[in-house]
């Protein structure tokens, strides 16, 4: 088994000591544990801001961008964990997510929780994808 650890350079990844991405290599597959990801870009400015589809979308590609980078896809996902910071948001947020695994549908959870570290951040995303060799 190899483990590696990836990084996608974001401010809080060392100050909070983890990895955006953690990618286990077995002989079989390769399995990717995918940290919770929000609609915050590079500059700090939340994507689609009051908006739980759109920052849900915007999530999901870039869950699917960290994949493919290390050789998988989203069809790899088999399963979601999302967390809404208000139930009115899970119809929107499970929408985007039914767009994007129309297919594949990988085990899923929906939480609501109290907040997210940003008010204005209205969905997280984690995932765990398995790509077979």
């Amino acid at each position: 088994m190899k483990r590696t650890s990836i990084s996608t350079g974001g401010p809080w990844e060392a100050t909070n000591g983890y990895s955006r991405c953690v990618k286990i290599e077995r002989a079989e597959s390769t399995d990717f544990f995918l940290a919770g990801t929000t609609a915050i870009n590079a500059d700090g400015a939340i994507e689609h801001e009051g908006d739980a589809g759109g920052q849900a979308r915007v999530i999901l590609e870039r869950i699917g961008a960290v994949l493919h980078e290390h050789g998988a896809s989203l069809a790899d996902v088999v399963a979601t964990r999302m967390y809404v910071t208000d139930v009115a948001h899970a119809q929107a947020v499970g929408r985007a997510h039914g767009e994007v695994f129309t297919d594949i549908r990988p085990a899923a959870t929906l939480l609501v929780v109290a907040g997210l570290v940003d008010p204005r951040m209205l969905v997280e995303i984690e995932a765990h994808a398995i790509a077979p060799h």
